[in-house]
């Protein structure tokens, strides 16, 4: 090689290095003290758009509610957590991912009006919001793989149904493996207990 000058390049070597310190990520430590929020897509039998927004109480596992429509935007997204309002006390934290639903002005505005405040999950990291994401898993492959939906009307029935049994007799191993609505009833006095 030095006779044709040439070198050999010596490489040395390279550490991965986080980006950023990670951060613990918020998770529920009583009922209503989380919810995450997120789409879901599929399709109806004739291959029109079928969008669905999930949102879980992120300590006691159970899905407050599920939107279906074809466009969801942050309109529907407010008057979703209004209808989930209307049972049960608002968190103090909503976690999403960066959706242009989720970062509008319209939800915006509507946590700011409430005092909620918002995580918005780091672009690209789905794990920041795993709950959800799990529970997104469990949505499709139980009910939206297992079903035809023939029009919207149909969508919601079939989707409402599936959700009533997955909060009321589908038992988790991460609640001791109670369901949602067993895990709700009993650790229903615990907002109570916590500081503020």
């Amino acid at each position: 090689y030095r006779e044709q000058g040439l070198s050999l390049r010596l490489k040395r070597p390279h550490r991965n290095k986080s980006a950023q310190r990670r951060q613990p990520q918020p998770q529920g430590l009583y009922p209503n003290h989380v919810w995450g929020m997120d789409f879901v897509s599929d399709a109806l039998f004739d291959g029109r758009r079928l969008r669905l927004l999930t949102v879980i109480d992120l300590f006691t596992r159970e899905c407050l509610g599920i939107c279906v429509g074809q466009n969801l935007r942050s309109t529907e997204v407010a008057e979703m957590l209004n209808t989930i309002a209307l049972r049960r006390p608002l968190p103090q934290l909503l976690k999403t991912d960066n959706g242009s639903e989720f970062a509008g002005k319209m939800l915006d505005k509507w946590v700011y009006e409430r005092g909620i405040r918002i995580d918005f999950s780091r672009p690209g990291t789905p794990t920041d919001n795993a709950t959800v994401e799990s529970f997104n898993g469990r949505l499709r492959q139980e009910c939206l793989n297992e079903n035809w939906f023939m029009s919207l009307e149909d969508a919601r029935c079939k989707i409402e149904a599936w959700r009533i049994h997955y909060n009321q007799r589908r038992p988790h191993s991460a609640l001791g493996w109670m369901t949602p609505s067993e895990f709700a009833e009993k650790s229903a006095g615990w907002q109570n207990m916590q500081p503020t």
